[in-house]
């Protein structure tokens, strides 16, 4: 079946005119950087005043990125999903967390979602962001290596360790895949340790955890075939999570700021070069590994679905999948599950308050991806359209 992102009756045919409308608005006000910048500052002061304002971003902007409060609201979100042939990835949305009471919290929250995943086709992954269960600053230390921490330190990366033995060993007990999220640079050498550790202890007989590999650093390409070499030699299975990235001018800037060598692609080219070389190796060595295609380009999806018809895996293999955020490139998810691939959602869920920080995330993101809110914009209004036309 060939794919077109730019069917719009598929790719919208989960959403009512209300549903079109807010997505419109959104995207229009996320399309300007003025916009969101100001909509931060009053957010965060508004928060600080307690003004009751959470009612207007429950029913606006965390309507569209997020599937609820907690696990039960996110229930028709689920379903809804489901109904289109899409997975849902229920993730826990919470950060900068720092006392041990508050991140063995966390932890408890991740396993509930391993829980309700298992056994539910409708929950394909569970996820969960490392910075979730332990302090920043900790992993910051521990980036070079734990030989030279204080024992405070070391006592606190070792209670990270064992929260992330606690996720993935339930994962395992229940057969739920686990997605383990990708952060700034500074501290994702001490992620991919423990990330390895996880992979190497729990996907001996199937992957059951996946490291997120960001594609729009230089060094990563390299990086995911040293990691594959070592799981055939040790004998496991490796489970891959290719995103593009999501902290570009964070990383830029602090390169700058320390002098050290910027770790990001010169150029959006070279990144998608780079994403497609990974997708290309993985096709090629999939008995040893499974990936998720994160990612919310349309070439790069197109690339793939190739990769796979030239290798004639099957549209729905199971070490294959596709994932968008939920509220987002709508167009790719729909067209692809519509034409049997598995496709995922991120639905991001927790109190509105907590989840603030990512919502003001994505509407940056939104404001930075050169094309990506023009290209919502335009299918958006091409629906609504043809809504009317017909």
């Amino acid at each position: 079946m060939k794919i077109n992102f730019g069917d719009t009756e598929i790719a919208f045919r989960g959403k009512d005119s209300k549903d079109l409308q807010r997505a419109y608005f959104l995207f229009k006000m996320v399309s300007s950087a003025r916009l969101v910048h100001i909509g931060s500052v009053i957010t965060y002061f508004s928060l600080r005043l307690g003004m009751p304002i959470k009612s207007l971003i429950k029913a606006t902007i965390f309507r569209q990125f997020c599937g609820g409060e907690n696990i039960d609201e996110c229930g028709n979100c689920i379903t809804s999903l489901s109904q289109l042939q899409v997975g849902t990835i229920l993730d826990y949305s919470l950060e900068g967390k720092e006392s041990d009471f508050d991140l063995d919290e966390t932890t408890q929250e991740i396993i509930r979602t391993i829980h309700r995943s298992s056994n539910d086709e409708a929950i394909p992954f569970s996820v969960f962001k490392p910075t979730g269960i332990g302090r920043f600053s900790i992993l910051e230390k521990a980036n070079d290596g734990i030989g030279n921490l204080t024992s405070y330190d070391a006592a606190s990366f070792e209670k990270l360790r064992q929260r992330m033995h606690r996720i993935c060993s339930e994962a395992s007990t229940f057969g739920v895949p686990i997605f383990i999220d990708a952060e700034d640079s500074w501290i994702q050498d001490a992620i991919d340790r423990l990330a390895e550790e996880m992979m190497s202890t729990y996907n001996k007989e199937e992957v059951i955890v996946y490291t997120t590999i960001q594609m729009y650093r230089w060094d990563r390409l390299d990086y995911l075939k040293r990691v594959h070499h070592k799981a055939k030699s040790d004998g496991y299975k490796v489970g891959y999570k290719l995103v593009r990235g999501a902290y570009m001018e964070k990383e830029r800037q602090r390169a700058m700021e320390q002098g050290y060598k910027d770790p990001i692609q010169p150029t959006k080219e070279a990144t998608d070069e780079d994403y497609n070389k990974a997708l290309e190796y993985c096709v090629d060595n999939l008995n040893e590994i499974s990936i998720c295609a994160g990612s919310h380009n349309e070439e790069s999806a197109l690339f793939l679905t190739s990769l796979m018809a030239l290798k004639n895996i099957p549209n729905n293999d199971k070490r294959v999948y596709f994932a968008q955020l939920l509220g987002m490139s709508d167009h790719i998810s729909f067209n692809l599950s519509n034409a049997g691939y598995n496709v995922a959602k991120y639905v991001p869920y927790g109190p509105v308050k907590e989840v603030i920080p990512y919502l003001l995330r994505r509407a940056q993101e939104n404001t930075s991806v050169a094309g990506q809110t023009g290209r919502e914009l335009s299918l958006i209004v091409k629906e609504i359209q043809r809504r009317k036309s017909s």
